[in-house]
């Protein structure tokens, strides 16, 4: 039998299942969906992040699962999916929770709903409360255009690199981030973005001890060297179209700690350039100035030899 398009926009034969997922309370269980109650009573298999977690939200909803519980993390995805797929091919509902926020967005699920799509199995949604777009919309910062880069990688080295790969973002960024390298990860913005990129960290969205702190890079870091608890998310300014008022020594400084980094002094001028929105010969010239004064001897200027 030939399937047809729901709303969804996916086309599934009439003997397929569905594939839900489902949003879940990202602190407090009020805000859980309507729907959400529902398909956890109703679904004939429930794939958690964590099994205990949910066992927590439904009873916290009030509502009991009949159906089969798996787990589906990280570790076991990829050999999970295709039991999962299985059960959506003999018609089975299967709903997928993580333990907070929406499925797949730095969570489980994206290699399910590939899996799901390549078989023209249904997949919908239970739209659910969302770290990214609440900490957005809180931040103060401009909503109107903005993008998610989820965590930053967890070495130093690695973490600059990547940070400097969207130095010159003109949209709003979100990123996750572990409590534990938080002032690291501000202190790598302040000198990847400049000191005064304005930005804002929010800590415990929803719960009891909901935190947001605003100011510029470097001021933030340095609260957050005295330590801070819970969910994070870190909400940056995108680069400035105007150019940056920025004097030849800054920008030599930033050509350098692009170079330290194994950047080709040509790539590593023209990132500075891009970051700052000026034309490339005028950090070229600032690079060229600060190198000849280093070999007169009329500046201490290091690695520019």
């Amino acid at each position: 039998m030939t399937g047809t398009t729901g709303t969804t926009g996916t086309t599934a034969t009439a003997s397929t299942g569905t594939l839900v997922l489902a949003g879940t309370p990202i602190g407090d269980v009020a805000d859980a969906p309507p729907r959400l109650a529902t398909e956890l009573a109703t679904a004939d298999v429930v794939a958690a992040e964590d099994t205990r977690r949910l066992r927590r939200l439904t009873q916290a909803l009030g509502v009991q699962t009949t159906g089969r519980v798996v787990s589906y993390f990280e570790g076991n995805e990829t050999a999970r999916t295709p039991e999962l797929v299985e059960a959506l091919e003999d018609g089975k509902r299967v709903l997928l929770v993580t333990d907070a926020g929406m499925p797949s967005v730095s969570d489980p699920g994206y290699r399910l709903v590939a899996a799901a799509v390549e078989r023209d199995i249904k997949v919908t949604a239970v739209p659910g409360p969302s770290a990214v777009l609440t900490a957005l919309a809180l931040s103060g910062l401009p909503v109107d255009r903005f993008c998610f880069e989820g965590f930053l990688p967890r070495k130093g080295g690695e973490r600059l690199g990547k940070l400097r790969e969207v130095a010159a973002e003109r949209r709003t960024m979100v990123f996750f981030e572990a409590p534990h390298r938080l002032d690291d990860t501000l202190a790598a913005m302040a000198e990847v973005f400049g000191d005064e990129r304005r930005a804002a960290v929010c800590r415990e969205l929803t719960k009891t001890y909901e935190e947001v702190k605003r100011g510029p890079l470097k001021a933030l870091a340095e609260w957050a060297a005295e330590g801070v608890r819970g969910e994070i998310t870190v909400v940056v300014e995108g680069a400035s179209d105007a150019p940056q008022d920025l004097d030849p020594a800054e920008l030599v400084r930033r050509v350098q700690v692009r170079e330290e980094a194994g950047e080709r002094r040509k790539e590593a001028i023209a990132a500075v350039a891009a970051e700052a929105g000026l034309p490339k010969r005028e950090v070229f010239d600032a690079v060229v100035a600060a190198k000849n004064a280093a070999r007169t001897g009329s500046a201490d200027v290091k690695g520019l030899s």
